[in-house]
C-alpha cells in the first residue's frame, strides 16, 4: 500500500457495496476519489455484522436483501481499482464471506484486480494463519487492529503479523457512535506507537473536524465512515464530499 508523503493526515472512508445502490456507491467512489480521500473501504455486506453500529448494521441488511452478491462486489471492486488507481481500496468485510468463498481464492482474487488489503474485525489473530499466509503470498496487506483494552504485549503480537497500517479502534463498541477523544485516547495511542513502525489509522467515532485536527500529528491516518455515508444518503455526493473535504 503506498501513501503519498505531503499531507499532515491521510484520511478513510468507505462505501456498503450495493446501499443505497450500486449506481451511488460509484458516485460516491468517484466524489472520494475528488476531494482526496486516500483508503476507500469497500464493504462487502454482511447479515451478521458485530462490529457495525445500527446505521451500517440496516445499511448492509438493506443491501443483502437486495440480493447483493460477492460476485457483485468483486465485480464493482476490480472498475474501480481500474479507474482510480492514486486510491487505496481496501476489502472490509466478515471473515465468513472469505472463508466461504475459500481464503487463498479470495486474496488471490482480490490481488489481481488491485484491492491493496483487507480488514475483517471479526478474525483474531490467533486464528487468521491461513488468511494471513495467503496475504503474504499474493503480496496484500493484513490490516489488523488495535482495540483500547488491547495489552502491550498483545499488540507486539498482532502487528508482527499485519501489514498496511494497524486499525486503532478508538472505543469499545460499535461503529457510529461520537468519540470524544482526550488524555485517554492520547495514552492509548502512545502504547500502538511503541508497540509497531506500521502507520497508525484510527477510527470508530470520527464525526467532524475537530476530531482529525485532535488526531494531527499523533496517528498518520483518520477513519470516518459513518457520517460520510450519513451525508450520502440525506444529502446526496456533494454533501458527502463537502463533508469529507471539510474534515482537513
Amino acid at each position: 500500500m503506498k501513501f503519498k508523503d505531503n499531507k499532515e493526515i491521510l484520511l478513510v472512508s468507505h462505501a456498503v457495496l450495493g446501499y443505497p445502490s450500486f449506481e451511488l456507491c460509484l458516485e460516491s467512489v468517484a466524489e472520494m476519489a475528488r476531494v482526496g480521500v486516500d483508503i476507500i473501504e469497500l464493504q462487502i455486506p454482511f447479515s451478521d455484522p458485530q462490529a457495525d453500529g445500527p446505521f451500517f448494521t440496516a445499511a448492509q441488511q438493506e443491501s443483502v436483501e437486495k440480493g447483493t452478491t460477492t460476485e457483485q462486489c468483486f465485480e464493482f471492486a476490480e472498475e474501480v481499482c481500474r479507474d482510480y488507481p492514486e486510491v487505496n481500496f481496501v476489502f472490509m468485510t466478515y471473515y465468513n464471506i472469505v472463508y466461504k468463498y475459500g481464503v487463498n481464492e479470495f486474496v488471490e482474487r482480490a490481488a489481481k484486480i488491485g484491492v491493496k488489503g483487507f480488514i475483517l474485525p471479526d478474525l483474531p489473530v490467533e486464528e487468521s494463519e491461513e488468511y494471513i499466509a495467503a496475504c503474504r503470498e499474493h503480496n496484500v496487506d493484513p490490516i489488523l487492529m488495535f482495540t483500547p483494552t488491547t495489552s502491550d504485549e498483545r499488540m507486539r503480537k498482532i502487528a508482527a503479523q499485519a501489514s498496511g497500517f494497524i486499525y486503532c479502534q478508538a472505543r469499545l463498541g460499535v461503529t457510529g457512535t461520537h468519540t470524544k477523544f482526550g488524555p485517554e485516547e492520547e495514552a492509548y495511542i502512545a502504547r500502538a506507537r511503541a508497540a509497531t513502525d506500521l502507520p497508525l489509522a484510527m477510527g470508530f467515532g470520527i464525526q467532524q473536524k475537530e476530531d482529525v485536527d485532535f488526531l494531527k500529528g499523533k496517528v498518520d491516518i483518520a477513519i470516518c465512515c459513518t457520517q460520510a455515508i450519513k451525508a450520502l444518503v440525506n444529502g446526496g455526493v456533494s454533501e458527502m464530499g463537502e463533508f469529507l473535504e471539510g474534515l482537513r
